[in-house]
C-alpha cells in the first residue's frame, strides 16, 4: 500500500475510547474488507455471551459457578444483591485498613510503624500484583515498599528477603490463596514465618490473609489473630484477580489510586459492552486475533509496550491469554488444541534483543505495540529539538513502519500516560478480549485442566519421593533398584531424578557416574 492507502485505511478502522484517552490502530492487521461481515454472526454470538456472563450466567460449567470479574469496578451489576454488598464492603475494609496502617493506628509487633510490604502468592496472585505495582509505584514517595515471593524456590525466597533492605519489624506480609493449600504459596508462607520467628518476632502481629472464606488459611488467620483478612471469591479466576481483593490489598497498602484503577477498568467496560464493533477496541483486538491466527492459534503474539513501566504487562498478559485460551477441547468436546502463545519485553530493548528475527526471520507472529504519548521524566534535548522521549516514539513508529514493509502485522493501543486509570483501562480491555476470542473458537476461557493436571503430578512425584527416601539403607543401591524396591519400576527415571536432588542438597548420600544407571544412592 502507499501512504496515502495506509492513512485512509487508518482513518477508517481507528477505534477511540474518549472517555480514557485511549485509541486502537487495526489498519496494519491482514484482512479484506468483506472479514467484519463474515465474522457479525460468530461476534453477535460473542456479544450475547457475554451479556450472560455479565448478568450472572454459570460461564464456567467445569466448575459450576460464575465468572463475576467484571463487578468488582461495577458492583451494583452484580446478579445478587448479598454480591453488591460483599465487593463494596470489601473494597472499603481494604480502604480503611491500609489507612490504619499508614497512620500507625495498626502497627507492628515492636516498631512504630510498617514502611514495607511483602506479598505472597503465584500465579494470578501474584502477576497482577506485581505488575501494578511496577507500573504505579513511585521509588521514594510509596507509602510502602512494595516485594514480592512469586515461586517456591527457596533460594529466590531468600533473595527477597534480602532485597526487603531493612528488619522485618517493619514489614507487612501478605499471604494469598483462594484455598490455602496452593504449595507455593503455602512454602513462601512458611519460609516467611519462620525468618519472623529467627528475628524474634510474632508472624501473626504482621500478616494479612486474602483467601477464600473458610478454606486452611482463613481458619489459620483465625486461630492466630492475624492483622486482618480478605476474601477471595469463588466466581473471581486468578488471572482476573487484580481489581479484587488479591490487587486492591497491595496497592493501597502500597499506597497506589487504586480507587482511579477501578473508574479506568469501569469506563473501559462501558466502551466494551456495547456491541457495535468498529466502536468496541475488545471486539476488535479478538477479531483481529482471530483474523492473524485464523482462528487456531497458528501465529504468537508479540507484545512491545513503548514505556519501561509496562515491562510486565507482558507477562501478565501472558497468563491472562494463554492459561484462558490454550484449551485441547472445545465446548463441545472436540479437540482443538487452541492458544494464542504470548511473550515481550519492552521497547527499544527489543530493538537490540529480537526485532532482528521479527523482522527478518519466521514469520510466525503478530504484534501489539503500547504507544505512551506523554514522555514524563525530562524534557532535556539529547540533540537540538529531540529529547530522549523523542527517540524512544521515534523507534516505535520506525519498528512498526519497517515491520509491515516486510508484511509483519501488528496493532497499536495508544494511551495518554501511564497512571492508575490507564492500568485499570488495559487490564479491562485485555480481560474482555480474551472472553470475546473464547466464544468465536468456542472454548471455556475460564477453566484451567492443565494447570490442574500440573499440580497433580507434582503431587505424585512427592508421593513416590516418600517411597524412596523409605527405601533407602546404608548400602548403596542404583535407582533402579530402589525404584523395584519400591513396587514402581516404570519409575526408574523420576526415582533416580528425586535421589539426584536429594543427594545434591546433602539429605541423602550419592555417588554419582557417567552412566545414570551406574550411580548409586544410600541413607545418610
Amino acid at each position: 500500500m502507499n501512504p496515502q492507502q495506509l492513512w485512509d485505511r487508518y482513518k477508517t478502522h481507528f477505534c477511540a475510547v474518549p472517555s480514557l484517552g485511549l485509541s486502537l490502530d487495526i489498519s496494519r492487521m491482514n484482512f479484506d474488507d468483506g472479514f467484519f461481515a463474515s465474522m457479525a454472526p460468530a461476534m453477535g454470538k460473542a456479544y450475547r455471551a457475554m451479556d450472560a456472563l455479565e448478568a450472572g450466567a454459570i460461564a464456567n460449567p467445569d466448575e459450576k459457578r460464575m465468572v463475576g470479574h467484571y463487578w468488582l469496578r461495577a458492583p451494583r451489576l452484580a446478579p445478587e444483591p448479598a454480591i453488591t454488598k460483599e465487593i463494596e464492603g470489601t473494597v472499603a475494609a481494604i480502604r480503611d485498613f491500609a489507612a490504619k496502617v499508614h497512620s500507625g493506628a495498626v502497627k507492628p509487633e515492636k516498631a512504630p510503624k510498617f514502611t514495607r510490604l511483602l506479598s505472597v502468592g503465584i500465579g494470578g496472585s501474584a502477576l497482577g500484583p506485581e505488575f501494578v505495582a511496577d507500573a504505579l509505584g513511585e521509588p521514594g514517595k510509596d507509602a510502602l515498599v512494595a516485594h514480592f515471593v512469586d515461586n517456591t524456590d527457596p533460594d529466590g525466597i531468600a533473595r527477597d528477603l534480602e532485597k526487603l533492605g531493612g528488619p522485618l519489624d517493619e514489614t507487612i506480609t501478605i499471604v494469598m490463596s483462594k484455598s490455602g493449600s496452593t504449595p507455593e504459596t503455602r512454602n513462601g508462607m512458611l519460609v516467611v514465618a519462620e525468618a519472623y520467628r529467627k528475628a524474634g518476632l510474632d508472624f501473626a502481629k504482621h500478616a494479612v490473609a486474602v483467601t477464600g472464606v473458610g478454606s486452611k488459611l482463613d481458619q489459620q488467620v483465625q486461630k492466630e489473630g492475624w492483622l486482618a483478612r480478605f476474601p477471595m471469591w469463588d466466581w473471581v479466576g486468578g488471572r482476573t484477580s487484580e481489581l479484587s481483593a488479591v490487587g486492591l490489598t497491595p496497592g493501597f497498602l502500597q499506597g497506589l489510586d487504586m480507587e482511579a484503577m477501578l473508574e479506568g477498568a469501569a469506563a473501559m467496560d462501558v466502551a466494551t459492552r456495547v456491541h457495535d464493533t468498529p466502536k468496541n477496541p475488545a471486539a476488535l483486538l479478538a477479531l483481529m486475533w482471530h483474523a492473524a491466527t485464523d482462528g487456531k492459534g497458528l501465529k504468537d503474539m508479540v507484545v512491545l509496550p513503548y514505556k519501561d513501566r509496562l515491562l510486565l504487562f507482558s507477562r501478565y498478559l501472558q497468563q491472562l491469554v494463554m492459561e484462558s485460551l490454550g484449551k485441547q477441547l472445545d465446548l463441545d468436546g472436540n479437540r482443538v488444541d487452541q492458544g494464542i502463545s504470548v511473550y515481550g519485553n519492552k521497547g527499544s530493548t527489543d530493538q537490540h534483543a529480537y526485532v532482528q528475527q521479527l523482522r527478518d526471520g519466521v514469520n510466525n507472529f503478530f504484534l501489539t505495540f503500547i504507544r505512551v504519548l506523554e514522555d514524563g521524566g525530562t524534557g532535556l534535548e539529547v540533540e537540538p529539538g529531540v529529547t530522549a522521549g523523542d527517540y524512544l516514539h521515534g523507534f516505535l513508529l520506525g519498528t512498526r513502519s519497517a515491520l509491515f514493509a516486510n508484511d509483519r502485522h501488528s496493532v497499536t493501543i495508544t494511551v495518554p500516560r501511564v497512571d492508575a486509570r490507564t492500568i485499570g483501562a488495559l487490564i479491562a480491555l485485555f480481560e474482555r478480549a480474551v472472553g470475546f476470542y473464547a466464544t468465536l473458537v468456542n472454548i471455556n476461557a475460564y477453566h484451567q485442566p492443565g494447570v490442574e493436571a500440573g499440580k497433580k503430578a507434582a503431587a505424585e512425584v512427592l508421593t513416590l519421593q516418600a517411597k524412596v527416601v523409605g527405601a533407602l539403607s546404608s548400602s548403596p543401591q542404583t535407582a533402579e533398584a530402589i525404584a523395584a524396591a519400591i513396587g514402581q519400576p516404570d519409575d526408574a527415571e523420576t526415582t533416580y531424578l528425586i535421589l539426584q536432588h536429594l543427594a545434591a542438597n546433602g539429605r541423602i548420600q550419592g555417588h554419582p557416574a557417567s552412566d545414570p544407571a551406574s550411580a548409586t544412592f544410600a541413607a545418610k
